[in-house]
C-alpha cells in the first residue's frame, strides 16, 4: 500500500471525528460554539495534525474560539486515540481557515464588478458618465 495516501486519509478519519465530537455537543465549553473543520493536513510521519476551521463572527469571536479549542485540545485529542487505531495520536493545532474567508472577499469583488457594469450599461444614452472612446468611430 502507497504511503503517501496515508496522512490523507488519516486526516479525513481525524476531521470526521473530531466533527461528529464537535457537533455532537461533546465538548461543552461555549466559547467553541459554530464551526465548521475544513480539512486536516498531516505530517507525512503522522505526529501533527493541522486542523483548519471556518466560522462565522468577528475578530473578538474568533479569538474566543481559537482559545476555547486550545482549551479542549487534550480532550479532543484523548476521544481520537481512543476513536482510531494509530500507533501515537497525533498532536492537534487548530488553525482558521483563511483561504475561505479570501474566497469570500474575491466572490464579494466579482460581484460588486458585475453589478457596476450592469449600472453602466442602463444608464440613459445621453447621459454618458465617461469620456468617449476616441477609437470608437460610432461615437462620432
Amino acid at each position: 500500500m502507497a504511503q503517501g495516501h496515508r496522512p490523507d486519509r488519516v486526516g479525513d478519519q481525524i476531521r470526521e471525528e473530531l466533527s461528529e465530537l464537535l457537533s455532537r455537543g461533546a465538548v461543552h465549553d461555549p466559547g467553541i460554539g459554530f464551526i465548521t473543520l475544513t480539512r486536516v493536513k498531516m505530517s507525512p510521519d503522522l505526529q501533527l495534525a493541522r486542523v483548519f476551521y471556518t466560522m462565522m463572527g468577528d475578530t473578538a469571536a474568533r479569538r474566543e474560539t481559537a482559545a476555547a479549542l486550545e482549551r479542549a485540545t487534550p480532550f479532543l485529542r484523548r476521544q481520537i486515540g481512543g476513536r482510531l487505531r494509530l500507533r501515537r495520536v497525533p498532536e492537534l493545532d487548530f488553525r482558521f481557515d483563511e483561504s475561505v474567508a479570501h474566497q469570500d472577499r474575491i466572490e464579494q469583488i466579482l460581484r460588486d464588478l458585475h453589478e457596476e457594469k450592469k449600472q453602466r450599461a442602463v444608464e440613459p444614452d445621453g447621459e454618458a458618465t465617461e469620456d468617449p472612446d476616441p477609437h470608437d468611430h460610432n461615437n462620432r
